[in-house]
């Protein structure tokens, strides 16, 4: 992730949306995301930040990736308001977007949302990560094609949408490069990918996901 810094990336996460200083403590957690080490099959770059959802923003963007072609990707985005933000119930939040195509006949079972859902609460538990206010959606789409399209197949999509407040440590400052190893290990599930740790049967990957999609 060191390849992520650049002028353009320093001046977004050290100054804040009225041109004021940074504080330390968000500071501080972007560095951590910044020196965070992933597993080689996910790809993170920084990203613009929102400009309207805290005084303070970083974001990241992933991909899955296995040689050229994306098996998923997502955004992970860092808000801080010093102030705090009474449906935080802290200072900072974590919002992120994750999606990758499906089959058809996994995006039809009843369960998959919530198996979603505890993909993500899973991961972040796995690595002994405290949060509060967890919240999100997780959608599937089908796509079907006519006419000039007919020929390609129906293609499905699952999407996972959530925020979270990750719990803040010594200084005021999250771990974050723990926060972005789980979210990490949400995208590597929903891509399909082997856990990262060999023998750890707490975490189930994807079956029957569509193929890779070209880049």
């Amino acid at each position: 992730m060191d390849d992520a810094k650049g002028t353009e990336e320093e001046a977004r996460h050290k100054g804040s949306h009225n041109g004021s200083t940074a504080p330390p403590a968000f500071t501080a957690a972007v560095e951590a995301l910044r020196a965070a080490r992933l597993r080689p099959q996910i790809e993170v770059e920084a990203t613009r930040a929102p400009q309207r959802l805290a005084p303070h923003a970083y974001a990241l963007e992933a991909a899955v990736v296995d040689g050229d072609e994306d098996l998923a990707d997502g955004r992970l985005v860092l808000l801080h308001d010093p102030a705090g933000h009474d449906a935080w119930q802290g200072t900072f939040r974590l919002v992120t977007l994750v999606r990758a195509e499906l089959e058809p006949e996994m995006a039809a079972d009843p369960l998959l949302p919530d198996v979603c859902w505890s993909w993500l609460t899973g991961a972040l538990q796995a690595r002994g990560l405290a949060y509060g206010e967890p919240s999100g959606t997780v959608t599937r789409a089908s796509s079907h094609y006519f006419g000039g399209l007919s020929a390609r197949p129906s293609a499905s999509q699952i999407e996972i949408r959530a925020s979270w407040t990750p719990r803040e440590g010594l200084g005021g400052v999250p771990d974050t490069a723990a926060h972005l190893t789980s979210w990490c290990d949400l995208l590597a599930q929903v891509a399909g990918l082997p856990p990262a740790a060999p023998g750890d049967a707490s975490i189930v990957t994807l079956p029957q996901r569509r193929g890779p999609q070209s880049r």
